[in-house]
């Protein structure tokens, strides 16, 4: 770790509390730090003192025009210093490592990704250590790195399970460690998703939010008072076991009529493949489906039903304020949203609100920006999940 960085360390819970405030909503007034937490103008005094003194707040020009601000006593609000470090996020893919530099905000300033043609433990950290000397180069202050894997982690450190890469407690942080020098975090790809989206993103301010991403798989994240709820079957595979329909289809991966049979990628391919005899790529079927072809628009026809259904039960259980579709897959929402809509309608209470579900457009670097967060979280604040 840098030197720069390790001055922040370690943050009093108090001390935690104000930085992550500003980081997230900032730049605030002490005045509003104080009312959000509860605090004394004293308390808040003795808290930013050692925030500021460390370069991590700095205090910031107040909003307004100059009379605006004559007329009060300036209160110069604080906020972060957001191009102070950079942090670095990879997603690993089983054939691709995207990678991305950000600022203290999460705002992704350099991208760079390579190819991953083997999944050998010490050669996936290698090629890591290769990507994080490269965009070293030209952001020389790096604070920590994040890295997201489709499975099972533990302790932020080890790969416990991932099926994309066939690992088995697979020790990736202290790996990449080892060729970097610098701290690393790992978590699974939503989870880290999750937290990005919660702290940066369409799930900041709001107490309760759903993150469901489908691509390869299916991935669901639930935040409940502002913070992501972990589970310990997280990325096992649930979907697999989720019925939408019991009458659906049976594919290679999944129980019959489940989410991961309906919605995901591979097996959406796979129905038109069994049914046409040829193979046609994700977006081939979507454009084929768009036209009205009979066997492609049927797969995704389903395939929206089976969204809206999945959709609809979150809502009815959960209450969300907000659902976020996320993943390469979300392509489906573009042929078949009508349906989606229609089916999340007939399936929830004729007075219920209507669902707030948001649809992001995304590619790998935003699983990697969710991955820097999770970095930016442990290594400088210490706010570590519970």
């Amino acid at each position: 770790m840098t030197a720069g960085a390790a001055s922040w360390l370690p943050l009093s819970p108090g001390e935690r509390s104000v930085a992550i405030e500003v980081l997230v909503h900032g730049p605030l007034s002490r005045t509003e730090i104080a009312r959000r937490l509860d605090l004394s103008a004293g308390s808040l005094t003795r808290l930013t003192k050692p925030l500021i003194e460390s370069g991590l707040l700095v205090e910031v020009p107040e909003a307004g025009s100059p009379a605006e601000v004559r007329q009060g006593r300036p209160s110069q609000p604080l906020d972060v210093v957001a191009e102070s470090r950079s942090f670095l996020g990879f997603k690993i893919t089983d054939d691709m490592v995207y990678g991305v530099v950000t600022t203290l905000r999460s705002d992704i300033v350099a991208r760079h990704d390579r190819p991953l043609t083997t999944h050998e433990p010490a050669r996936v950290a290698d090629l890591l250590a290769e990507m994080t000397e490269e965009l070293a180069r030209s952001h020389p202050r790096i604070a920590g790195i994040g890295i997201g894997v489709g499975g099972l982690v533990q302790d932020r450190a080890v790969v416990g399970e991932s099926p994309f890469l066939n690992w088995r407690e697979v020790p990736l942080a202290a790996l990449v460690e080892e060729r970097t020098g610098l701290p690393v975090v790992v978590e699974n790809d939503v989870a880290a998703l999750v937290e990005a989206e919660t702290w940066f993103g369409a799930g900041r301010g709001l107490d309760r939010f759903v993150v469901l991403t489908i691509g390869a798989g299916i991935g669901y994240g639930l935040v409940l008072g502002g913070k992501r709820v972990p589970y310990a079957e997280e990325d096992r595979g649930f979907g697999r076991h989720w019925i939408v329909n019991p009458n659906g289809p049976l594919t290679p991966d999944g129980e019959r009529g489940s989410a991961v049979s309906l919605l995901t990628i591979p097996n959406i391919r796979y129905q038109v493949q069994a049914a046409t005899g040829r193979d046609r790529t994700y977006e081939e079927i979507l454009a084929l489906a768009a036209a009205a072809d009979p066997m492609p628009a049927r797969v995704i026809e389903e395939a929206g039903r089976a969204l809206g259904t999945l959709v609809a039960q979150i809502a009815n259980f959960v209450l969300p304020q907000k659902i976020l579709l996320a993943g390469e897959g979300v392509g489906l929402m573009d042929v078949a949203g009508k349906t989606v809509e229609d089916t999340i309608r007939a399936h929830r209470h004729p007075l219920a609100a209507p669902v707030g579900l948001e649809t992001k457009v995304s590619d790998f670097h935003d699983w990697a920006r969710g991955a820097a967060v999770l970095a930016i979280q442990v290594l400088v604040l210490g706010a570590v999940q519970v």
